[in-house]
């Protein structure tokens, strides 16, 4: 495993720091190239807010993936509030100057906070959660959320207050979650960077269905109030963006220890802030793919996924079909229970109320209810399924470098279906069943970073995850910074819109 220490600042370098600013349209550079440019005052906060509105006024209306937009006047002060600190030799965070739209599960302060819940649907946050107050330190300009399913529940990003967001691949199907919102954002140049969460794939899974790049960080990487408690949940939240060294720069200001979050880590800015890319020749590389066949996927998938594993083989890798040493029925049952538990506890409020419960989406329903099955004894017996499978994991990561597998079991479908009902002929008897590859991952507690694998002959885009061993963040982005290069040509693809 990589050292966090050994991470050098060479992407950054190679990235944002050159001697002239990139040609191009503002909203395709990179967010490194971007806050480097608005330091050296090669192009103002102002330019580069308004490029990225009008981009947004121009799209949105499209895939509706920004959403809580504020008035573009305040945007704009804003932004030259930021031009006025560049001009007066103030101390710049990493990402001064830059728009940012947050997900709408995080609280911003003086922005709606709806989670996509009716309940919620004029709620206005008071404070910032420790996400938003990191950006906000870090010198972005907020200019409003991105859309989530209510309470993050299920990859399909709609609800009832602000509606679906589309994939710009294809406009009729599903851009995927719970994450959507954002990684649509990055796919057409709406932001240059975007946050997310994660739970049961909601950073992975529209990473994957977007072309872009997610990484669901190991537990306390990033502090989060609510889910680094002492009975915390495997949510977490971590970066998304079009490109390696943005996704590190994003990671380095999103991490680090917070005494609100009590398992949270320190982590050193400088060090996560990017990685050079890993020398993949020799590295060891276990592909699980459909699991031994325990997991079905839709046809065409796993076609799609081995392309990217085929990428590290021609860089040197030695690849090798494996799956942890672990019963997967268990693992499954386990994730189902515990996500009954972790719902429950933490949205029983909101059930014991009739009149909000009459507001519920049935996946909250059925997941409170689901808890009231359990008992202590139950919730613990899960727990050592937990614990005995992330030792399957940490096992495996033993004998390899890293560990691969597809971000979502079946392509974007159609925006009016909830979740999908059949995978690989196989009947789903749950609303994130199709989710239930990356939902294994989530249980093996370690980092995992979705990195685009290429297309189906509709054009639909697929990814896989990149996992590394626990803490091994730096891992994932080396591994994943080798395959930004050998990926140009699906890298470079964009959606038409």
């Amino acid at each position: 495993m990589i050292a966090l220490a050994a991470v050098a600042a060479t992407l950054v370098a190679r990235g944002r720091a050159s001697a002239a600013p990139p040609s191009g349209p503002l909203t395709d550079w990179t967010a490194r190239d971007l806050a480097a440019a608005i330091a050296a005052r090669q192009v103002s906060a102002v330019e580069v807010t308004r490029a990225f509105l009008d981009r947004i006024e121009a799209v949105n209306p499209q895939v509706n993936a920004i959403i809580a937009l504020r008035e573009r006047a305040a945007i704009l002060d804003d932004a030259q509030a930021a031009d006025r600190a560049v001009a007066s030799g103030a101390a710049l965070g990493a990402l001064h100057g830059l728009p940012h739209a947050v997900k709408d599960l995080e609280p911003v302060a003086g922005l709606p906070w709806t989670e996509g819940s009716p309940i919620f649907a004029h709620q206005v946050a008071a404070q910032d959660g420790i996400v938003a107050e990191r950006l906000r330190r870090a010198g972005v300009t907020f200019i409003g959320k991105t859309n989530t399913p209510e309470f993050g529940l299920g990859s399909h990003s709609y609800n009832p207050v602000w509606g679906v967001t589309r994939n710009p691949w294809n406009r009729s199907l599903s851009a995927g979650g719970s994450s959507g919102g954002a990684a649509v954002a990055l796919a057409t140049r709406m932001a240059p960077l975007a946050d997310g969460s994660d739970y049961g794939g909601s950073l992975r899974n529209p990473a994957g269905w977007n072309n872009v790049f997610g990484f669901r960080t190991s537990a306390g990487r990033i502090p989060t109030e609510g889910r680094d408690d002492w009975l915390a949940a495997p949510s977490v939240t971590g970066p998304m963006a079009r490109n390696v060294g943005d996704l590190a720069l994003m990671l380095s200001v999103m991490a680090g220890w917070d005494p609100r979050a009590p398992l949270s880590m320190e982590s050193d800015p400088a060090v996560l802030r990017s990685v050079e890319p890993a020398a993949m020749r020799g590295k060891r590389i276990a592909w699980s793919g459909d699991f031994g066949g325990k997991v079905p996927f839709d046809p065409g998938v796993l076609d799609v996924c081995r392309q990217a594993v085929d990428r590290f083989a021609a860089m040197g890798a030695h690849v090798e079909e494996a799956v942890p040493d672990y019963p997967v029925a268990q693992v499954w049952r386990a994730f189902v229970g515990l996500r009954h538990f972790h719902t429950g506890a933490g949205m029983l409020a909101l059930y014991n109320d009739p009149a909000r419960r009459a507001l519920l989406k049935p996946e909250a329903v059925w997941e409170i209810e689901g808890g009231f099955a359990l008992s202590a004894y139950d919730v613990a017996a899960l727990s050592a399924i937990h614990t005995g499978w992330s030792r399957a994991v940490a096992a495996l990561l033993r004998r390899y470098d890293y560990w691969i597998v597809p971000t979502a079991q079946v392509f974007p479908f159609p925006v009016e279906q909830h979740w999908p009902k059949t995978v690989g002929g196989q009947t789903m008897q749950t609303y994130h069943e199709w989710m239930q590859a990356v939902c294994l991952v989530t249980l093996s507690g370690c980092p995992a970073l979705a990195v685009p694998a290429g297309f189906n002959p509709g054009g639909l885009p697929m990814g896989v995850q990149i996992v590394a061993p626990v803490h091994g963040e730096a891992a994932c982005l080396a591994a994943a910074a080798a395959y930004e290069a050998a990926a140009g040509e699906i890298l470079a693809r964009r959606p038409a819109i």
